[in-house]
């Protein structure tokens, strides 16, 4: 490594300690001119402090991987600058920014050994030879990939290729790690795994940022300190995986994140964080947290929805207490548990259960359903987005502000 990569890397470390790893100011990416300019990601502003983790989730065509394009080097943002650890990167090379990437289809050289494919960029950054062996055995370790070195990819299974693509990119040893869709290409039993093994991989890179990208929520809860819901090339909502999960702030989050049910409701009365709230002819208890920045508090007489969990509603028989009479309009095992969709005598609309087990009810059959208490979260009835930069209602978004 020449003197001046040093003294870069030096003080990125420096201004690391006192700014965020990544920054997105205001971020925009579009393809053409005029009328026809496809808009692929649009006014993204997003902070990630040095050692966190933060998931880019949504559907195909939301702009995530867009997203980390724009910082990874591979697209030039129209609009809008990126910042690494206080240093704007915009207009750099993806060689001068010194970030490790690792995406779904491996991209490792099939002419090249393991062993030479994590050390390719090592050589591009001329570190010398002796100080190459050890940190690609190094990598190579870390992904447990250590006795691999002398095998060529075709002679691996794809987790194990996607293992060896993560220790090129850790060799490098990067203060910024992304990943776009790294587990997509592999089985759900090798997903699986590696999950676990990106999991262990966080604990031992205290100092790393990372930023990953993905459509598997499963994949965002387990990994993401923060995960930030994308739709239609915009950021949606941000907040700790915990608080989305709880307290989505839009409908979208809340379907999308978990599937909830989401029953039109009207408020009847609003007591700190807790209502009652009419849907249908049934009336049922909610919680209530504020709606979010920029909205009103809750009050009676305002339109909502009541974000139910499939897996909070309990399925027994039509005369069991405080169970509400329902039909049972279809039923699908999925091995642990069954997703029984049922229409419920004074709730709007269908609700979807999950049942633990396989769940034997004809459908067509007559079921009493119980719903938790509180019934579910109260979300605002016509959520477009946010625009809040990072944090979303989370205080614990470590040091970033609204």
């Amino acid at each position: 490594m020449s003197d001046g990569d040093v003294q870069m890397k030096s003080a990125i470390s420096v201004a690391a300690t006192t700014e965020p790893a990544i920054v997105f100011d205001r971020v925009g990416v579009s393809y053409g001119r005029g009328r026809k300019a496809t808009v692929a990601l649009a006014d993204f502003t997003l902070r990630v402090a040095v050692g966190e983790t933060v998931a880019l989730l949504g559907p195909s065509g939301s702009g995530k991987s867009t997203a980390l394009k724009a910082l990874a080097g591979f697209v030039r943002p129209t609009s809008g600058a990126v910042r690494l650890a206080g240093r704007d990167v915009t207009d750099l090379s993806p060689a001068e920014r010194g970030i490790g990437v690792v995406v779904q289809s491996y991209a490792l050289f099939p002419h090249m050994t393991v062993h030479n494919n994590v050390a390719f960029g090592l050589k591009s950054h001329r570190v010398p030879r002796a100080e190459t062996a050890a940190r690609v055995a190094e990598a190579l370790d870390m992904v447990g990939m250590g006795g691999y070195a002398k095998r060529l990819p075709r002679e691996l299974s794809g987790g194990q290729q996607q293992r060896v693509a993560i220790a090129r990119a850790l060799a490098i040893k990067p203060s910024v790690l992304l990943l776009d869709e790294p587990l997509a290409a592999l089985d759900a039993q090798l997903r699986h795994s590696m999950l676990g093994e990106l999991q262990a991989l966080r604990k031992a890179l205290p100092d790393t940022a990372m930023l990953y990208v993905t459509h598997d929520q499963a994949e965002a809860l387990a990994l993401a300190d923060r995960i930030a819901v994308m739709r239609d090339s915009r950021l949606v909502d941000i907040d700790t995986a915990e608080n989305l999960w709880q307290r989505p702030p839009s409908d979208f989050t809340a379907g999308f994140l978990g599937g909830a049910n989401l029953v039109p409701c009207t408020v009847d009365h609003v007591t700190g964080t807790a209502a009652l709230v009419t849907a249908g002819t049934s009336t049922l208890r909610a919680q209530a947290p504020r709606p979010g920045v920029g909205l009103a508090d809750w009050a009676p007489g305002d339109d909502a929805q009541l974000c139910i969990r499939p897996h909070t509603i309990t399925i027994g028989k039509p005369g069991d207490r405080d169970a509400l009479r329902a039909t049972v309009l279809t039923s699908v095992w999925r091995g642990a548990s069954t997703r029984v969709e049922l229409s419920v005598d004074g709730l709007p609309g269908d609700l979807a259960a999950d049942v633990s087990g396989h769940f034997t009810t004809a459908v067509g059959s007559v079921v009493g359903v119980r719903l938790p208490d509180p019934a579910g979260v109260l979300i605002a009835r016509a959520v477009t987005g946010s625009t809040a930069e990072i944090g979303g209602s989370g205080a614990e978004s470590r040091g970033d502000t609204l």
